[in-house]
């Protein structure tokens, strides 16, 4: 499958991937906006507002109605955090084959979302808004409920403290509770005319005619000066000499250890392959993001299991720096990142989120090309990656005995 770039109006790119395997198409609208403390949340809003009614179908009953008339299409928001930059919009999913041409009315429906919400006087209607907030909030309040994730949030804030990155995709509660409905018009308003737009299509359309189509669509979207200084503050080094340890309670009881690396030196020219096969290496509880170059490693633990499992990652780091890895376990993980990158050709969605990444890199080629590189990775450059890793972070959620324990140890201290 090969990818073609096209720019339809400005500031506006097509990416287009013609393929016959899959029976249903996907398209991507993403706005591109810089990701900041201040307006993650609204930025994060926007696309759940506005996928709640259109001018021509004013709610979501009526919008669900036409979706269905479309074969059941699809139509979500999507709010994405690559780096420190933030996309919101919406991913579609369009059902081919058959007499019926779906491509040209899920394209204006999407178009209708994006440009013309439902309004009163110009704004956005009011008790969307504060429904969506409130459902927002909501969302937020389950994941501060998940052990595992909310330990690994706590670690990036704690590691970001200073950076937009720790804002994540969806900003802060208290920002989020400050969002009205004027606030998020006039801020909705302001992005459309500035932000980068990239659009993905992975489906049997002819490139042209989808073109074409996109641009009747788009032709009322507001461009001004387009913003293109967006970008992700790199910090090579931890804050600190040495690691900062955080201890907080565990209300559900549930003990959580996440140790926060910064990728280091290695993020100067990032090699994507040696890095994918090197997280391979170092366990399955790692979680890498080569955009910000973070690389946390979480573990599950019991009571007065945490000097254990700290121990443990640490010392797998340290073989790995030292070199010592077998070919067998080269080769399986070698096997495994490559395997993981074919996979996603098997799936429109994944492809999207894939793609997506790589625009925003700079980069112009697929999973199939980095799975080979995967392959031909040596032993040398996981040891470069391995040394190039500083700890900055270890973040101990603690049942609440033992978190009382380490606090009262540390004020000794």
């Amino acid at each position: 499958m090969e990818m073609n770039r096209t720019e339809l109006l400005p500031g506006v790119w097509l990416n287009h991937l013609r393929s016959d395997k899959f029976a249903t198409a996907c398209l991507s609208v993403s706005l591109l906006t810089q990701l900041t403390r201040e307006t993650a949340s609204m930025n994060a809003l926007i696309p759940f507002v506005l996928r709640r009614g259109c001018a021509r179908y004013g709610d979501e009953a009526a919008i669900s109605a036409r979706l269905k008339e479309l074969g059941s299409a699809v139509i979500e928001p999507a709010v994405r955090q690559i780096g420190e930059i933030q996309c919101i919009g919406f991913y579609a999913e369009i059902p081919e084959g058959g007499k019926e041409d779906r491509l040209r009315p899920v394209c204006e429906l999407l178009g209708e979302l994006l440009l013309n919400p439902a309004t009163r006087g110009g704004l956005l209607l009011p008790q969307t808004v504060d429904r969506e907030r409130e459902a927002m909030l909501e969302a937020m309040c389950a994941c501060a409920e998940d052990p595992s994730g909310y330990a690994v949030m706590r670690c990036i804030e704690e590691m970001c403290c200073f950076e937009d990155f720790a804002a994540g995709r969806f900003g802060s509660e208290e920002e989020t509770r400050n969002v009205r409905y004027q606030k998020l018009s006039k801020h909705y308003r302001s992005l459309l005319p500035v932000c980068p737009i990239e659009i993905f299509y992975c489906g049997r359309a002819d490139k042209k005619r989808l073109a074409a189509i996109l641009r009747d669509v788009l032709a009322t979207l507001p461009r001004g000066e387009i913003d293109y200084e967006l970008g992700t503050e790199i910090r090579m080094n931890a804050l600190e000499d040495q690691p900062r340890e955080v201890t907080e309670p565990a209300e559900a009881g549930e003990s959580r250890l996440v140790i926060g690396f910064r990728l280091g030196d290695c993020m100067e020219d990032p090699d994507l392959a040696a890095l994918a096969v090197f997280n391979q290496l170092f366990g399955s509880g790692t979680m890498m993001d080569t955009h910000k170059g973070l690389l946390l490693a979480a573990a599950e633990i019991g009571p007065d299991g945490k000097e254990a499992a700290q121990a443990q990652i640490l010392q797998k780091l340290e073989s790995l720096r030292r070199g010592e890895i077998s070919d067998e376990a080269l080769n399986d993980a070698r096997a495994a990142a490559a395997a993981a990158l074919r996979k996603a050709e098997e799936s429109p969605d994944e492809l999207e989120g894939f793609w997506l990444s790589q625009i925003l890199r700079g980069l112009d080629f697929g999973p199939a090309e980095l799975a080979e590189l995967c392959e031909d990775v040596t032993k040398d450059e996981v040891t470069a990656v391995a040394q190039s890793l500083d700890c900055d972070v270890i973040y101990h959620l603690a049942a609440v005995e033992e978190a009382a324990s380490e606090l009262s140890e540390a004020k000794k201290d």
